[in-house]
């Protein structure tokens, strides 16, 4: 058994969906269950219509002309979509009589998207000749807490899944399911959604629960790759990573999955396999818990891009041991995240995301420190073997002072599979293109071992 997940761009119109039918039916031998996002921009589709209905204005022209335009297309009975249409629009008459739009309900609202994909799908994949069957998330044991848009998973969800899927496991079921990634159930009956990465997770909850061979996340790349492909044209796939460099490749910035969703698999060693959904013979990159063969000394380079630097500077509290605790307080007050730090004793440099408002993080920093801004910064992170940390940061800075770039901070993560460096946003692209050169070469073969 795999399972095969697909984003929102992979089906994001008839001619996708098709595709993807075709790449379910190459696959249909090795038993596959299916996770599916929503097609293309419905989820905004459905928040921009939430918006318009608080406003008295219920409209679903969007939604439901892509959707009715694509079942026409694949030739299949729109029913069930209809189904759903209908039931939106309801929703939709509540909240314009309400004015009000609750978590609870906003949940509701964007489960939509998926529960049309998976009807459209399956229908699809029927004409065609292949058995297929759609579920709602909830249908195969996705029971989460009541945390209104970020929920969590309950444990009982192990047991749930294949208890629900064992007879299609075993043969007994021929259909394949079909199922909505990114929602849940919670103990009341109410839909929740999963947050970040909710549709990986999804797949890789089922594939780890049920002892899946593999879980398959289908992109428009060969893998993960050594770059990113828009910045150095050379970039070429990573055939292997660990759990823990991929978490911190998504979390900088690389399109992988998103750490969260990769604790089942973690958990369970199931292989997740990232595939090229336009070249699906490609082996794509495989994530799995360690490294069976010695892989190069850095796997990948990957880039945040907007984030401010901020420097904490502390006289008054020269060696005052809560002068760290002090200022990490104030963050955690404003709720903001911290990506990159380094510090000494009275000073901290670190930074945050662009995006974010500081005025009142900055207005407390002031009562215990002087504070100084740079915006646009960018982050450049190895994903490497920080063991050999020296000779990485020796190859690497070598380089990049030949051509005049001196980054602003360097930071060594205790995962010991990250080394960070904080530079202009203007240089960025040139800091990856120089790194990936000394790192990877210009061809196969070339990298630093």
């Amino acid at each position: 058994m795999i399972v095969m997940k697909f984003g929102g761009s992979s089906v994001a119109n008839a001619e996708r969906i098709k595709h993807v039918a075709s790449i379910i039916t190459a696959y249909a031998d090795k038993k596959p269950v299916v996770v599916l996002s929503a097609m293309g921009d419905t989820t905004d589709h459905l928040l921009e219509a939430a918006d318009w209905a608080v406003e008295g204005d219920v409209d679903i022209k969007k939604i439901e002309d892509l959707h009715l335009a694509t079942a026409k297309t694949l030739g299949i009975d729109d029913t069930v979509v209809r189904e759903l249409l209908g039931e939106l629009k309801t929703l939709l008459t509540g909240i314009s009589m309400l004015r009000e739009l609750t978590k609870r309900t906003r949940d509701y609202l964007v489960s939509f998207g998926e529960r049309l994909s998976v009807r459209m799908m399956a229908q699809y994949l029927k004409k065609e000749g292949l058995g297929a069957r759609f579920y709602d998330a909830w249908d195969i044991g996705f029971v989460s807490d009541s945390r209104f848009m970020s929920a969590e998973l309950l444990e009982e969800v192990w047991d749930n899944i294949p208890e629900a899927l064992n007879d299609y496991k075993y043969g007994v079921q021929k259909e394949i399911p079909i199922v909505t990634g990114f929602i849940a159930k919670d103990k009341n009956g109410y839909i929740t959604t999963l947050g970040r990465g909710g549709s990986d997770l999804s797949a890789t909850m089922i594939g780890a629960a049920m002892g899946a061979d593999e879980v398959q996340t289908w992109k428009d790349v060969d893998g993960i790759l050594t770059a990113d492909p828009r910045i150095v044209k050379e970039a070429r796939t990573v055939p292997v990573v660990t759990y823990e460099e991929a978490s911190e490749l998504a979390y900088f910035g690389a399109q992988v999955l998103h750490p969260r969703s990769m604790i089942p698999c973690k958990k369970t060693g199931t292989m997740v396999r990232v595939k090229n959904s336009y070249n699906i013979d490609f082996p794509g990159s495989i994530i799995i818990d360690e490294h069976k063969e010695k892989p190069s000394l850095v796997r990948s380079i990957s880039t945040v891009k907007n984030v401010t630097l901020i420097d904490i500077i502390s006289t008054r509290m020269l060696g005052a041991s809560g002068f760290m605790a002090h200022i990490f307080t104030i963050f955690l007050k404003w709720d903001i995240s911290i990506d990159v730090i380094a510090t000494s004793e009275v000073s901290i440099s670190l930074t945050v995301n662009s995006d974010e408002d500081l005025t009142g993080l900055l207005e407390d920093l002031q009562g215990v420190a002087q504070t100084h801004l740079e915006p646009n910064k960018a982050i450049v992170a190895l994903i490497c073997d920080a063991d050999h940390s020296s000779k990485i940061i020796a190859e690497g800075f070598e380089a990049l002072a030949k051509a005049d770039i001196n980054p602003d901070i360097i930071s060594q993560g205790a995962s010991q599979v990250n080394i960070s460096m904080v530079c202009d946003l203007e240089s960025v692209n040139e800091v990856v293109q120089i790194l990936h050169k000394t790192y990877f070469g210009n061809k196969a073969g070339d990298e630093l071992q």
